[in-house]
């Protein structure tokens, strides 16, 4: 079996950086990926801007050009591949990682399950996991929350023209969506336990919504917890007491939070009240030798504090830090 320097989870962007170092570092290395190439912003809503600029998104020294201030992501999947083909990464995509675990001696077997094919099992020293957060999301946790009609991710505005839609949550994926919607013809209600929208949201988007809402063109409840879905109604609570709230498709888009499965497998310690795992902050090593942990996973369901603009140099301070201590191994067995 061949046994590699290094094998990186997840082919997102923070990922894809690690890779990067790898190579010019001369690792051997590989990422396997469980979907597409940076497969989180594949299934992001299919007209999102991004909130930065351009060069804030890139990896790897290769320039990210644009016409716009803003990037659109489709012009992110064409960088992020572009990228990759720039420096021939090799990647492993479209195969789920399903076991993690180090044995006696040191080395990592990590077990794959290909889309067609059988499991595969490879060896390696050292291990990141790039595994973002965009999969679980955070649960309300009430009757008909797994409904077909429910979704806790949005994609585009157009099947939910005429249709009514309630919208759980305050910040940018909520008015994103009611915004999209309202303008495609859906009749909106946005539901939020705050008092009022968040902060955070887009300085371009946060005033639109406002006037939305203060016009009545997108319906909002604000202090309004939801306590049942039904095929045809969410019913919530707020400061007038219960009501129930048509609803043909209901979007739940309350935030999501890292996996955690694959470094509990391996045993590295984890925060149980962030699900966020243990780590140097200095080289982003977990509790487990030689494990480490880049990107937004890092955060646990403190998520949003993790960006590309942040998480994409994540990478690179952990595969120094392996290229440094492959350096020393190789240099002691040569002595």
């Amino acid at each position: 079996m061949v046994t590699y320097d290094l094998i990186v989870v997840g082919a997102g962007p923070a990922g894809l950086a690690a890779a990067i170092s790898a190579r010019q570092h001369g690792l051997r290395y590989l990422v396997v990926e469980k979907g597409a190439l940076v497969n989180s912003l594949l299934h992001y809503p299919s007209d999102m801007v991004f909130f930065t600029t351009p060069e804030l998104l890139e990896i790897g020294s290769i320039p990210f050009v644009s016409p716009y201030e803003k990037p659109t992501r489709q012009e992110a999947l064409r960088y992020y591949r572009r990228t990759a083909d720039t420096y021939e990464l090799d990647i492993a995509l479209h195969e789920p990682v399903t076991g993690l675990r180090r044995g006696e001696d040191g080395l990592f077997e990590i077990t794959s399950k290909p889309e067609r094919g059988e499991a595969v099992t490879r060896q390696a020293r050292t291990v990141v996991l790039a595994t973002g957060a965009y999969d679980v999301p955070n649960r309300l946790d009430v009757p008909g929350e797994d409904l077909p009609h429910v979704s806790h991710y949005y994609r585009e505005p157009y099947g939910f023209y005429r249709r009514h839609v309630v919208i759980v949550g305050g910040k940018n994926s909520a008015a994103e969506a009611a915004l999209e919607l309202y303008r495609n013809g859906a009749n909106v209600t946005l539901v939020h336990r705050g008092a009022a929208l968040a902060e955070s949201i887009k300085y371009w988007v946060k005033p639109d919504i406002e006037n939305r809402i203060a016009e009545g063109s997108v319906q909002a409840r604000f202090r309004t917890r939801v306590v049942e879905i039904t095929l045809t109604e969410v019913l919530v609570e707020g400061p007038d007491g219960p009501d129930r709230l048509p609803a043909d498709a209901a979007l739940l888009l309350t935030g999501y939070r890292a996996d955690t499965r694959l470094l509990d497998m391996a045993g590295a310690e984890v925060d149980p009240e962030q699900r966020a795992p243990v780590y140097d902050g200095a080289t982003y090593e977990t509790t487990v030798p030689n494990l480490f942990v880049v990107g937004a996973c890092v955060a646990g369901k403190q998520s949003g504090r993790i960006f590309i603009e942040n998480g994409r140099f994540h990478g690179k301070v952990a595969v120094d830090e392996i290229a440094k201590r492959a350096l020393g191994s190789r240099l002691s067995r040569e002595l």
